[in-house]
């Protein structure tokens, strides 16, 4: 589990389809990272990677991700390049502060960045999400990660299937969002209680 906290940014070094015959997985991801984040880092572990929770399986100069087909489906992973910068954060320990909220690293769809208005106190961003099924489990001033950050919901457009979250100064000097544009894809992952109520009580 992860809290949306992001911890710091790696690059991505290389993504690539995986060519064999006995393969179990489709895409290989690769990134660099610090040393501070690395830390006792090892295969088998769990990371966040733009909210979407990667199993490390290889650790040298470069950490390596396996992906499967339903997680680049679902996902804005796909759209990673050399040179990209990526959120990260490493899974929640027992004991550990809780100072986002509690996220799964389990992206439930993708959101397009349709407007973003900038002020000296904070940057407001307009997010159209794509499944319109995820709006059932958006409330305002609930809560939402976007490209693995914890954010506030702030407005809701359920016609124009439209979300508004704001970051303050150390929030976008610290993620992928000092480098996001309008339309760029985000991945987005809805709250855990919402998606269960949404599920045993459908809203009319």
């Amino acid at each position: 589990m992860f809290t949306g906290i992001i911890q710091g940014l790696a690059e991505v070094k290389s993504i690539s389809k995986i060519r064999s015959n006995n393969k179990s997985a489709d895409t290989k991801l690769c990134i660099t990272m610090g040393g501070k984040l690395k830390g006792d880092l090892k295969v088998g572990d769990s990371l966040s990677i733009n909210g979407t929770c990667l199993t490390a399986t290889r650790i040298s100069k470069t950490i390596d991700f396996e992906i499967i087909n339903e997680t680049m489906n679902r996902t804005c992973l796909g759209l990673l390049k050399a040179g990209d910068k990526v959120n990260i954060e490493r899974s929640l320990r027992l004991g550990d502060r809780l100072d986002g909220h509690l996220l799964l690293g389990h992206v439930d769809g993708i959101g397009i960045i349709k407007k973003i208005i900038k002020s000296p106190i904070q940057t407001k961003v307009w997010i159209r999400i794509q499944n319109k099924k995820l709006m059932s489990c958006i409330v305002p001033k609930g809560s939402i990660s976007i490209d693995g950050v914890s954010l506030t919901i702030i407005d809701i457009e359920d016609k124009d299937k439209l979300i508004s979250v704001a970051l303050i100064p150390h929030t976008l000097a610290t993620t992928t969002f000092t480098l996001k544009s309008m339309g760029e894809k985000v991945n987005v992952e809805t709250d855990i209680i919402g998606k269960y109520l949404s599920r045993h009580l459908p809203l009319k």
